[in-house]
């Protein structure tokens, strides 16, 4: 009933400034760049919303890749991309790793997915997860399954599933079916932390406490409301766990591609400029498409029509 509400709430009230007005900068990616750059780093590209893509001494992996017009169980409808993605599947290398943070439309694209299980060697992807990636015709050979905590160690670095304090569910029927969660990669470069989407908890303590300090964290910014404070944080929430990981730079993401909430789109990266200042935290802001290093700080003010 709950979820019923606020689907009425979406189609009723009236939202002021969530879609903006001007053109969202985007830098324009290609194969022949990626495959230039150097081997012997991590090297990240935002991609929009929450999808990343990184180039991990020489492995390409993506993170919660979207790359659909709109994020919704429709292709024709729903919340729809503020600005085109700065390089098209075609054009994307072959795929080492796609790590996958839980099952919602915004974070687990079933037509890239579909696409993308031609070119991807692993998937790795929360319990229950498997099954639906089976569904659309990835093989359980190519997928690797994590619960909380769990780690997988090689020569080159340690990844690790962490928790999170959201839910899971594509339908009315099916929620908390999967697991949901976040991803730690540790590797000569420095440590990464990836929130997927979460409340404030006490949980990014302990993963702090377990795994940093991070040299970058990826912290989930952007489609939070009242009306449901236990599974977005606000921008000031989000400082705060990127304090509790230990993290050195902090890089919002889930904000400026699609309109999922009833907050201005470029509010989030206000707020948490200005709570990063307050809290003395080192804030990476970079234009979708930017190849930067997992230690490099990007400070441009693109939301304000300034890239």
């Amino acid at each position: 009933m709950k979820t019923l509400r606020l689907y009425v709430r979406f189609f009723t009230e009236k939202k002021v400034g969530t879609v903006p007005e001007h053109t969202i900068p985007v830098q324009s990616l290609s194969r022949k760049q990626l495959d230039a750059l150097p081997h012997n780093d991590v090297f990240i590209v935002k991609l929009g919303h929450s999808s990343l893509l990184i180039k991990h001494y020489g492995e390409y992996w993506l993170i919660d890749p979207v790359f659909s017009e709109h994020a919704s169980p429709l292709s024709f409808t729903g919340p729809k991309r503020f600005h085109p993605a700065p390089i098209s599947l075609a054009e994307l290398p072959l795929i080492d790793k796609v790590l996958i943070s839980h099952n919602h439309y915004d974070h687990l694209d079933k037509a890239t997915i579909k696409q993308l299980k031609r070119k991807t060697y692993e998937f790795y992807v929360p319990k229950g997860v498997d099954k639906t990636l089976q569904k659309w015709g990835v093989m359980p050979t190519n997928m690797k399954v994590f619960d909380w905590w769990q780690e997988e160690h090689s020569d080159r670095q340690m990844i690790a599933y962490t928790p999170a304090q959201h839910f899971s569910g594509r339908g009315l029927s099916d929620a908390k079916q999967t697991l949901w969660g976040s991803w730690v990669i540790k590797s000569r470069a420095g440590s990464l932390f990836f929130s997927g989407d979460s409340g404030y908890f006490p949980g990014f303590k302990e993963i702090g406490e377990r795994y940093g300090p991070f040299t970058m964290t990826f912290i989930e910014t952007g489609a939070y409301d009242k009306a449901w404070p236990q599974i977005h944080m606000t921008p000031e929430q989000s400082v705060q766990a990127h304090l509790d990981l230990q993290g050195d730079i902090m890089v919002p993401v889930h904000n400026s591609t699609f309109d999922l909430a009833f907050h201005p789109w470029q509010e989030p990266l206000v707020r948490v400029e200005q709570a990063a200042a307050k809290s003395q935290v080192t804030l990476s802001t970079p234009v979708f498409g930017e190849v930067f290093r997992g230690s490099e700080v990007r400070t441009k003010r693109w939301w304000q029509g300034k890239a």
